[in-house]
C-alpha cells in the first residue's frame, strides 16, 4: 500500500510536468545531423520540440537500462549458480533424513524383537 502511495506520489507530479512540457514546446524545430552542412535537408529532422526531448528521455532510460543489465550479469549468474546448489544440497538433506528414518525404524524393529 505504502509502495502505491510512493508510486502515485511520483508519478503524478511527473506526468503533470511532461504534459506541460508537451505544451509549452509544440513549436517545430530542425535536428540537422550533418555537422558540416547543417541545412541539408537529407539528414534533418524536423518535428515539434518536445519529440526530440521524450526521445532523449527514452534513450536514456535505454541506455541505462541496458548497462545497469550487462554490469549486474556476474550477480545473476552467481544466484542461478546457489541456487542449482542450494537445491543440490536440499535433495541430499532429503536422501539422508530418509536413511536415516529407514535406520531408525530397523532399529526399533529390533528392538522389539
Amino acid at each position: 500500500m505504502v509502495k502505491k502511495v510512493i508510486t502515485l506520489a511520483v508519478m503524478i507530479p511527473l506526468g503533470v510536468i511532461l504534459i506541460v512540457l508537451s505544451v509549452a514546446n509544440r513549436q517545430s524545430v530542425t535536428l540537422a545531423l550533418n555537422p558540416f552542412r547543417p541545412d541539408d535537408q537529407l539528414l534533418a529532422l524536423a518535428a515539434p520540440f518536445f519529440v526530440f526531448l521524450f526521445s532523449a528521455l527514452i534513450l536514456g532510460l535505454v541506455i541505462g537500462s541496458t548497462v545497469t543489465w550487462f554490469t549486474q550479469a556476474k550477480y545473476r549468474k552467481l544466484a542461478r549458480t546457489e541456487a542449482r546448489e542450494a537445491v543440490k544440497w536440499h535433495e541430499e538433506a532429503d536422501r539422508q533424513k530418509s536413511r536415516a528414518e529407514q535406520i531408525s525404524g530397523r532399529t526399533y524393529v529390533e528392538l522389539a524383537k
